[in-house]
């Protein structure tokens, strides 16, 4: 028996950051809400302060490029709004919101295109892959993530 998913996935999970930049300029609730006017569960939210050992885990892929130092400070400069959400082809749809890391490339209605102006200060992080995805919610969230059910889920889902 084949376990290859066939349908789509309901429950795929992705993580998504509010970066420094989109914290102080008081963007991460209209970030949130847009996931959640899209149809995405929120299962599990917070404002962190995160160590340096948790940034060089989460961009360990950038570790050898000439920005990752200069990343890794910027985003000790400030806190971060960190959130999980679950849904229909999450990682893909929520890197489509997000719109492209130069935000000079995002259309207008992405949230990079409509806040960001600089690839440095792009304002928030989305996972690449739901592996990718995996991982960091475990990292950000160790505590675990919520399981319940939307109310409107039969209205948004068919």
């Amino acid at each position: 028996m084949s376990t290859t998913q066939t349908g789509p996935n309901l429950r795929e999970r992705t993580y998504i950051m509010v970066k420094p930049d989109g914290v102080d300029r008081g963007l991460a609730g209209e970030i949130l809400s847009r996931f959640e006017k899209r149809g995405f569960k929120l299962i599990a939210s917070k404002l962190a302060r995160p160590s340096r050992a948790t940034l060089e885990q989460h961009y360990e892929d950038l570790r050898e490029r000439s920005f990752f130092p200069g990343l890794i400070n910027y985003m000790l400069s400030g806190p971060v709004f960190c959130m999980a959400f679950e849904g229909l082809d999450a990682v893909k749809t929520g890197r489509a919101m997000l719109g492209a890391t130069n935000p000079l490339a995002s259309a207008p209605g992405t949230i990079r295109g409509d806040f960001a102006l600089a690839t440095g200060r792009n304002i928030c992080h989305g996972s690449d892959t739901v592996a990718n995805a995996e991982k960091e919610i475990a990292l950000w969230f160790p505590e675990g993530t919520l399981d319940y059910s939307l109310s409107q889920a039969s209205m948004i889902y068919e």
